[in-house]
């Protein structure tokens, strides 16, 4: 039975346990070495950890990979009858699991059930050398997970049945942590989805757009960003709106088999070396039309960076009442239309991006006309 302090925290948008925020991203893929190789050789990780056979794991193989505070695992199934296995068969590369790092995994999975959430792996520990960890699993949309992990039992540098490895190829970009996890579902579902953060966890609305916000001539959806009290954790749920053509929602769903992760957003200590760094190891980016550059200081004011340079980089800007920020997109990093990256850099600004809606979202459907699914 929930307490009414929990209720109470429901209604005022606080967290109803301790999240300490984002502890890892992890993805299954079908090829993790390769994956490995192509996150640090183009993204700028640092291959931190190796979990497998070796090490008595024999259902999978995983890579730890890290820059900043992010940490994503790539995980790859070694066996094509497992439940990973038919993940990627469905999905393709994506996101399994956005894990938090809470206090007690217990309390964690006990609050969430109750409410309603669907539990996945009930609390277990989690053992090797350097002690234990504690963790369970709920359900959110799709075949997206969310795993609870306690840490205070364990003093190695990442999971039990991880190991060290150095990384010769180890260039990071700059970036320093996850800003925020976009989800995608289907037609007429984001308000349940919202409702569930809220109702699960406690957290509140940071901010809502509608089709009148994000709209093209062709395209529309609604989104709404849900965040923890601190506001360390965010997650905007997106899902398609009325249009003349196919969005870039739908193409997603379609493709991904169903609601996933659609990107995850990272923020830079400096786009600008960020972003020609990650050019110069084959990252593609959407590209933005120059007429966007022509009047961008009357649109945002002024700023520290030069325009000139913005524009051969095609980062966009937009200001909020708190400053600025800058973003680009990569295009997908797999060959399905699904899942890709956005770098930011905050300048105080606490936006996500609202003035540059209809120039990203063109610059995403000339690629999705290049495909032939607008």
């Amino acid at each position: 039975m929930e307490t009414a302090e929990q209720l109470r925290a429901t209604e005022q948008g606080k967290d109803l346990f301790s999240i300490r925020g984002i502890h890892h991203i992890e993805f299954y893929v079908g090829n993790a070495k390769q994956a490995a190789y192509y996150y640090r050789r183009a993204l700028g990780f640092q291959l931190r950890g190796y979990l497998g056979p070796e090490t008595g794991v024999k259902d999978r193989a995983s890579y730890f990979v890290q820059q900043g505070k992010i940490r994503f695992i790539l995980t790859t199934p070694l066996h094509p009858d497992s439940p990973m296995a038919e993940h990627v068969k469905i999905h393709g590369d994506g996101v399994r699991d956005i894990a938090f790092e809470v206090d007690d995994a217990e309390e964690a999975y006990r609050i969430t059930t109750e409410r309603g959430a669907r539990g996945v792996t009930e609390p277990f520990e989690l053992s090797d050398s350097n002690g234990s960890i504690k963790m369970a699993t709920i359900a959110t949309y799709g075949d997206t997970v969310h795993s609870f992990v306690q840490r205070d039992g364990f003093n190695g540098f990442f999971l039990p049945n991880f190991v060290e490895r150095e990384d010769p190829l180890a260039q990071p970009c700059g970036l320093k942590h996850v800003d925020h996890v976009v989800g995608n579902v289907d037609w007429n579902r984001m308000e349940e989805t919202v409702n569930f953060y809220s109702n699960i966890f406690g957290f509140s609305k940071f901010v809502s757009f509608d089709d009148k916000d994000i709209s093209t001539e062709y395209s529309a959806l609604r989104s709404t960003v849900v965040a923890n009290e601190n506001k360390w954790v965010k997650f905007p749920i997106n899902e398609p709106a009325e249009g003349l053509k196919r969005s870039q929602i739908e193409e997603y769903v379609q493709f991904y088999k169903g609601a996933g992760v659609q990107h995850i957003a990272m923020e830079s200590e400096n786009i600008r070396e960020t972003i020609s760094t990650m050019r110069a190891n084959g990252v593609e980016f959407i590209n933005v039309p120059d007429t966007y550059y022509v009047d961008l200081l009357e649109r945002v004011g002024e700023i520290t960076e030069p325009v000139e340079e913005l524009r051969e980089l095609s980062i966009l800007v937009d200001r909020d009442d708190k400053g600025y920020m800058l973003q680009i997109f990569t295009k997908p990093v797999e060959d399905r239309p699904t899942l890709f990256f956005e770098i930011i850099q905050r300048r105080g600004g606490e936006s996500f991006g609202k003035g540059n809606f209809k120039a990203l979202f063109e610059a995403i459907e000339r690629d999705q006309a290049e495909r032939g699914n607008l």
